[in-house]
């Protein structure tokens, strides 16, 4: 019976693992099919406006996360935070311009106090994982020392 459950165990964990390989290659090449397509059309265009640069590194900092996930089966939460920053930064730089009413202006202050809060987060989840190390370095740490 036990081996019968560690046969189905081990199935299953490399069923998921199939899953994840292939998920990480089709976002992977995704992220890489888009980013292609939007320097082709910059390099069309004959520049590349800040909008498109900001843009440039949602899909560098998306390409990262594919990549830490695939070497090391962990997702940082920085990195969803650092997309979420270049994110509002790029929607703050092309809302500038249209700024016509009371409504955009509280939005742009919103989005400048959003990116202040995520900019502390960072600092935050830097200095305690710095400090205080994340629960699978002690994990790993603790079965070290058994």
């Amino acid at each position: 019976m036990n081996d019968k459950k560690a046969f189905i165990q081990k199935m299953g964990n490399d069923l998921v693992d199939t899953f994840h390989y292939i998920a990480l290659f089709g976002i992977g090449a995704t992220i890489v099919w888009s980013a292609v397509h939007d320097y082709i059309d910059m390099i069309k265009s004959g520049h590349a406006s800040l909008e498109d640069i900001l843009l440039l590194f949602i899909y560098l900092e998306l390409g990262s996360m594919v990549g830490i996930y695939f070497k090391t089966h962990r997702l940082p939460v920085q990195f969803f935070i650092y997309v979420a920053i270049t994110a509002l930064s790029r929607h703050l730089v092309i809302d500038v311009q249209e700024v016509a009413d009371n409504f955009h202006l509280y939005l742009l202050i919103g989005i400048a106090m959003a990116i202040v809060i995520l900019s502390f987060s960072i600092s935050l989840l830097s200095y305690t994982a710095k400090n205080y190390g994340c629960p699978d370095d002690t994990d790993a740490k603790d079965s070290k020392l058994d």
